[in-house]
């Protein structure tokens, strides 16, 4: 197997910095100053409240090409608490704006070992991004602590080049959004509409199923559905369920490929944490874009009798509008409309640094009702 050219090119012009608690500036020349050079400042503190710029460059083109981080406290307060934003080309709103490890792809607030092509955590303890994030004359990536826990330690890379030549500006911008619960018979917004020009690179995904009101019932039939170049009433772009669509059928269980996969698949407490990018099979827009999810479960009559038992009339979708259907035999297996907690992160390349899409909820929305699950470094070092 033959290595792409790019790795053994040598671009002139072309410079590469790394941002961190040594050298947040990424100066040439200012790496390790402290303490003589003998580690004088590998990490950071974060109070609660505050915020830090982890890295930022002006005056010129360049590409930001990878950004690792670690923390002391990878509970779910702290995971959905820190808010991570990227501002490119000076621009006032954020292109990036999400809950820290949403945005590196770990939903629901729980740390899990996986790898997929554009996030990684090797060993459950770090977050890694290789998303390139091009910019014309500068980029400003910030972290805030808006949990009520001071953080002691934040450790990170932000890694990236200067004077690499932009053809055509393309934006990353990432996009999160929760409902807790969904409402019946309205599909869930991935990404409410965008006008421009861009590339939709796919999402990763939490679901808490109600298990409450839908005990064992199914959850994931609803299927995708993606508004193109002025899309109305219906889509250029429809899925056949929530597990095909991530590539898997017949429920989905936990597992992990570059492009699509299932790094946490909870039967115990139903929540499920998931990902799709659209890399071999790209979604491009000209016009503007919007992205959706159907709320629909479906389990055998059994379970819709318990259901109704309970006092719950679920809304069938054959016909819509009607009851579900309770005749063991005219259907074994019964769709239904129905309510859980989704959240996701979606991202995309657009022609422009601003999107106009809401701003990020607040930390209250985002960890409520999540897992009391919590992990830390023990030894005091990352």
């Amino acid at each position: 197997m033959s290595l792409p050219p790019f790795l053994f090119s040598l671009p002139e012009n072309i410079e590469s910095r790394w941002a961190s608690a040594e050298n947040p500036e990424g100066r040439k020349g200012a790496g390790a100053i402290l303490n003589k050079g003998r580690k004088g400042r590998p990490n950071l503190p974060l109070k609660s409240g505050e915020q830090v710029v982890l890295a930022q460059a002006s005056g010129g083109s360049g590409i930001v090409r990878r950004i690792w981080i670690t923390v002391e406290d990878r509970s779910p307060a702290i995971l959905r608490g820190l808010r991570i934003d990227m501002y490119w080309d000076g621009a006032t709103t954020p292109a990036v704006s999400s809950p820290f490890a949403d945005f590196f792809g770990q939903g629901l607030g729980r740390v899990q070992i996986f790898e997929s092509v554009f996030f990684s955590n090797p060993e459950g303890r770090s977050f890694n991004c290789v998303l390139p994030m091009p910019f014309l004359t500068g980029f400003r990536i910030l972290l805030t602590n808006e949990s009520p826990t001071d953080i002691r330690m934040v450790f990170y890379d932000v890694n990236y080049t200067l004077g690499d030549r932009i053809e055509q500006p393309s934006y990353l911008h990432a996009y999160w959004h929760r409902e807790a619960p969904t409402a019946l018979g309205r599909d869930y917004e991935v990404l409410p509409k965008v006008t421009g020009r861009g590339r939709y690179l796919g999402a990763n995904f939490g679901v808490i199923a109600d298990t409450k009101i839908y005990f064992d019932a199914w959850w994931g039939e609803g299927e995708c559905k993606m508004f193109l170049d002025g899309d109305t009433g219906y889509p250029t772009i429809a899925g056949t369920g929530t597990e095909d669509y991530i590539g898997t059928a017949w429920g989905q269980g936990q597992y992990g490929h570059l492009y699509q996969g299932c790094h946490l698949a909870d039967g115990e407490n139903w929540q499920y944490a998931f990902y799709r990018y659209h890399v071999p099979d790209p979604i491009f827009f000209h016009r503007d874009i919007r992205v959706t999810f159907q709320q629909i479960g479906g389990g055998p009559v059994a379970t819709i009798h318990k259901i109704g038992d309970c006092g719950t009339r679920l809304t069938g979708i054959y016909p819509t509008g009607e009851p579900a259907n309770m005749n063991p035999s005219e259907e074994v297996f019964t769709l239904f409309e129905r309510q859980d907690d989704w959240s996701s992160c979606c991202y995309f390349y657009l022609d422009r640094p601003e999107s106009g899409l809401p701003s990020l909820a607040s930390a209250a929305e985002r960890t409520s009702g999540l897992l009391n699950t919590a992990t830390a470094v023990t030894a005091g070092v990352a």
